[in-house]
């Protein structure tokens, strides 16, 4: 027990290697006021004053700085008509260009079927920003469960596009905004500061999955496939649950259907279905691999070890798209955790169980320096 009685919890085995301030971290979260539970991922890590990989509920109050400034991030699954043989990767990665760029088609529509009512932050919709986010072509490297698999990605392998972005510029206004106005105090939903926020929330959650969407139509033009959406999750947002505000920063949510958890560029990304009723794990599951290395020690290591160019291509064989040298470094495989590591502890607890695992085809980060996101 922590704080005014907020139960902690952390998903994670013997065999996982924790960083103590995360841990710090995570208790420094549940001591906040109205906390009635904070659960930390096998993927937690440090973050800005909050760990990354981690739900927590309150009571009465809601805390902003909780979800973050990329409000709405989540991860996108696509699934094309083309086989994977018949991907031709080299050229693939010539004709991946101008993705920065603002979007070309009119996002009228698409904002309109997201439901979004913001028409703000036009040139960033369709992009994919800096820091840990990407679009990546994808294969099926083995179906662990064939029916379960089958059910969401068919039955014959097709190349497979992951996408994992946010809501850019839209949701860091939101933050900052509130951080002008209240620093990193809570809110009242039924205040005017408090419902305010909530409507920004709620239309940053549908830009930022609108943002994936024109990604991923863009990915489609470019290389000439035809998508369908195969699943889509948040995994930085704040929600009603169980009388309380469910905050996740960093988690997928359990209770919403199959999930994607990725690996580091250069590992497997694993396709799983949630089991049990969530309870034990905060209702959530883990959205990656998790920093093993805060940017500036993974630039600091990885400079001494590689040059920039050796980082271009993974361990697995699968070319990256990166033009900043300093990105190259800060995201390298080697700065994550074991991705495999954090999934069976999540099974081991009975949150899950795998259904497939992904393999990269081609990692796309940046053409051009944009910094503007991070976790």
């Amino acid at each position: 027990m922590i704080g005014a009685g907020a139960r902690v919890r952390l998903v994670a085995s013997s065999s996982s290697w924790i960083e103590g301030e995360a841990v710090r971290q995570l208790e420094a979260t549940a001591a906040l006021r109205g906390m009635r539970w904070v659960v930390g991922m096998p993927d937690l890590h440090p973050g800005r004053g909050h760990p990354v990989g981690v739900a927590a509920l309150s009571d009465g109050l809601f805390y902003p700085h909780l979800v973050g400034s990329d409000i709405g991030c989540g991860m996108t699954l696509f699934r094309s008509d083309t086989p994977v043989h018949k991907l031709d990767v080299a050229r693939s990665v010539k004709r991946l260009r101008g993705l920065e760029e603002p979007w070309s088609e009119d996002p009228g529509p698409l904002l309109a079927e997201q439901g979004v009512a913001q028409r703000g932050h036009l040139d960033a919709l369709g992009t994919i920003g800096g820091g840990n986010h990407f679009a990546e072509l994808q294969a099926v490297e083995e179906r662990v469960d064939g029916p379960g698999s089958a059910a969401v990605l068919g039955p014959e392998d097709r190349v497979l596009l992951l996408v994992h972005s946010g809501s850019r510029g839209f949701g860091e206004q939101l933050l900052r905004a509130h951080t002008d106005l209240a620093g990193g105090a809570p809110l009242e939903a039924s205040s005017p500061e408090g419902r305010a926020y909530l409507e920004g929330h709620d239309d940053a959650v549908r830009w930022a999955r609108a943002n994936r969407q024109a990604i991923g139509r863009r990915f489609a033009a470019l290389l000439g496939l035809a998508l369908a959406q195969v699943l889509d999750v948040t995994h930085n947002a704040l929600l009603p649950f169980d009388g309380g505000w469910l905050h996740r920063k960093g988690a997928a949510p359990h209770d919403q259907g199959n999930v994607v958890i990725p690996g580091s560029r250069g590992a497997l990304s694993y396709l799983v279905a949630p089991t049990g009723d969530g309870v034990l794990c905060g209702h959530s599951l883990a959205h990656g691999a998790g920093r093993k290395w805060s940017r500036s020690e993974a630039r600091e290591r990885m400079r001494d070890r590689f040059r920039a160019d050796a980082l271009l291509r993974t361990p697995l064989g699968n070319p990256v798209i990166c033009e900043d040298r300093g990105l190259l470094f800060e995201e390298a495989p080697e700065a994550y955790k074991k991705i495999d590591r954090v999934v069976a502890d999540l099974v081991d607890a009975g949150a899950c169980r795998v259904l497939a695992t992904l393999r990269p085809l081609l990692t796309y980060k940046l053409r051009v320096d944009d910094r503007r996101d991070r976790d």
